[in-house]
């Protein structure tokens, strides 16, 4: 029997399939930075489950996280999406993208990419942590609190400690799963 980490809800498929073939492995490719860190603000307050579930109609509202046309939207088409049954209809989490995208662009101007400014809070290399039960792992760090206030000195929204911390563990930079889970690092 597959062993996964405790907190996937196995009675939905986008949950198995999120941790099983995304959640923590290394990512490097900008524009899913974009999408994770932008699927990441738009937990605050709500399930992951809720997230995920809403996951295409927000990859349809934002131009399939194109970051150069996110950023360009115009007010006009952001308060459109209020009407969007597809999406999580929040005004400032949707306002929030636009804004957060305006940021990516410039840490991409300042650093060549994304992926060099974020992974170099790691020094390139995924932090595996002891996890032996998912509710004992930490919901913000020392790393996290590090950059959230440094994305927030940039423009970024929604980015507090918790849910940069959600997003280093989703993108790969720190591996999360419990230890006895078949995809953590070295099993």
């Amino acid at each position: 029997m597959t062993k996964r980490c405790g907190w996937v809800k196995m009675n939905n498929p986008l949950y198995v399939a999120y941790h099983d073939e995304e959640w923590g492995y290394p990512l490097h490719d900008d524009q899913a930075l974009f999408e994770l860190l932008c699927m990441e603000t738009y937990q605050a307050g709500l399930s992951w489950e809720t997230v995920l579930n809403k996951r295409q109609g927000f990859r349809e509202a934002f131009h399939g996280y194109q970051i150069q046309a996110v950023a360009e939207m115009t007010d006009g088409e952001l308060e459109a999406l209020l009407e969007n049954p597809a999406i999580i209809r929040n005004r400032a989490k949707l306002f929030a993208t636009r804004a957060n995208a305006q940021a990516f662009l410039q840490i991409q101007k300042t650093f060549g990419s994304f992926d060099a400014y974020l992974w170099s809070f790691v020094e390139g290399k995924t932090i595996v942590n002891d996890v032996p039960d998912y509710h004992l792992a930490p919901a913000k760090t020392a790393l996290s609190e590090k950059l959230s206030q440094d994305l927030k000195k940039r423009g970024f929204k929604f980015t507090g400690p918790v849910a940069v911390l959600a997003f280093l563990q989703a993108a790969g930079l720190i591996d999360d799963h419990e230890n006895d889970c078949e995809w953590k690092s070295g099993s």
